[in-house]
C-alpha cells in the first residue's frame, strides 16, 4: 500500500503523515478547510526538528524529500482518488468518526483498506458505518511516532484477516512494530495501561492533592519513568482528553475537562506542539 490518505491533520494525524512519508510512502493529508491546511507547512518545521534531534540518519534532505511526498487537500473524493489505505484521525466523538467514514464510503475505491486511529473507541461502534466491514479496523499509533514506534492493529469480529495483515504490513513498511491486538480491548494495550494513570493524575489535580509539577516529579522518582502524567498530557495534546472527559459520568472527569478548556484551549496552551500546555517548552 504505497498510497496513504490521513484525514484529520492534528496532532496525531500530522505525525501519520509525516512518518509515512519520511519513509517513502505517497500521502494525501485532509482536513475539512484551507485554513486548517495552511498551518501544516510550520507542522512540518516542528517535526523536521525533532527527526533531526531524535534520529541518527535524518537530514534536511530526507526531510524535504518527505514533506514532497504529501500533498494537502480539503476536498475529500480528491484526496480519495488514489488511495489504498485511508487513516481517520479525527476528533475523539464517536458520531463524528461515523459521520466522517460514512462520507468516506460513498467516495473510497473499493480496493480502499480503511483504518481508525482512535485512542479509545472500538472498531465495532464504527464498523457498520464505513460501508465495508470487512475492510475496516483499527490501527492505533503512540504520540511521537518517530520515535515510539508502536503499531496497535485490531479488528472487529467481521474484519477479514487478510485486510488486518495487510494494515499490520503497512505498520512495519513505515517504521513501526505491529502489535497484533488479538481480542477487541478498549484503549488497545497501550492505553489500557497509560489511561489509568493520566486519569488518576487528573484527579489528585482537580481534588488539590498536588500540583502538575509536583505529580509528575513523584512518579518519575518513584518509578525511573522518563516523563510525568502531566508531561505526558503535553505530550498527546489538550483536545483529546477534553473530548474524552468532557461527557463523563464522573464530576471530576467534567471539571478536569472544564480546567483544560478554560486555563489551556482557550489560553492558546494546546501542548507541547505548540510550544506550551501545563509546561513552557519555548
Amino acid at each position: 500500500m504505497d498510497n496513504l490518505t490521513v484525514l484529520g491533520t492534528g496532532v496525531l494525524g500530522s505525525q501519520i503523515a509525516f512518518q509515512a512519508a519520511y519513509t517513502g510512502k505517497n500521502v494525501v493529508a485532509y482536513d475539512l478547510n484551507d485554513e486548517i491546511l495552511a498551518k501544516l507547512p510550520a507542522r512540518w518545521e516542528y517535526l523536521r526538528e525533532h527527526y533531526l534531534a531524535d534520529l541518527a540518519d535524518a537530514t534536511d534532505e530526507k526531510v524535504d524529500a518527505a514533506i514532497g511526498r504529501i500533498r494537502a487537500t480539503s476536498d475529500l473524493a480528491d484526496a480519495l482518488a488514489d488511495a489504498d489505505l485511508v487513516i481517520e484521525a479525527v476528533p475523539e466523538v464517536l458520531e463524528t468518526k461515523r459521520e466522517t467514514w460514512a462520507k468516506v464510503a460513498a467516495v473510497a475505491p473499493e480496493r480502499t483498506i480503511f483504518a481508525t486511529n482512535s485512542s479509545t473507541l472500538l472498531p465495532s461502534q464504527i464498523a457498520d458505518a464505513t460501508g465495508r466491514p470487512e475492510r475496516f479496523l483499527a490501527l492505533h499509533f503512540a504520540n511521537e511516532i518517530w520515535k515510539n514506534n508502536t503499531g496497535e492493529v485490531m479488528g472487529h469480529d467481521g474484519t477479514d484477516p487478510e485486510a488486518f495483515e495487510a494494515v499490520a504490513g503497512f505498520a512495519e513498511e513505515i517504521g513501526m512494530v505491529a502489535i497484533r491486538v488479538r481480542k477487541e480491548q478498549p484503549g488497545y494495550i497501550l492505553n489500557s495501561l497509560l489511561v489509568p494513570l493520566l486519569g488518576a493524575a487528573a484527579d489528585l489535580y482537580v481534588k488539590g492533592v498536588g500540583d502538575p509539577e509536583t505529580i509528575d516529579l513523584t512518579w518519575r522518582l518513584a518509578t525511573g519513568a522518563p516523563l510525568g502524567p502531566f508531561q505526558i498530557y503535553d505530550v498527546v495534546g489538550m483536545e483529546t482528553p477534553y473530548h474524552l472527559n468532557v461527557n463523563s459520568d464522573d464530576p471530576l472527569k467534567r471539571e478536569f475537562a472544564a480546567i483544560l478548556k478554560r486555563d489551556y484551549i482557550d489560553q492558546g496552551r494546546l501542548g507541547r506542539a505548540v510550544g506550551k500546555g501545563f509546561y513552557d517548552y519555548e
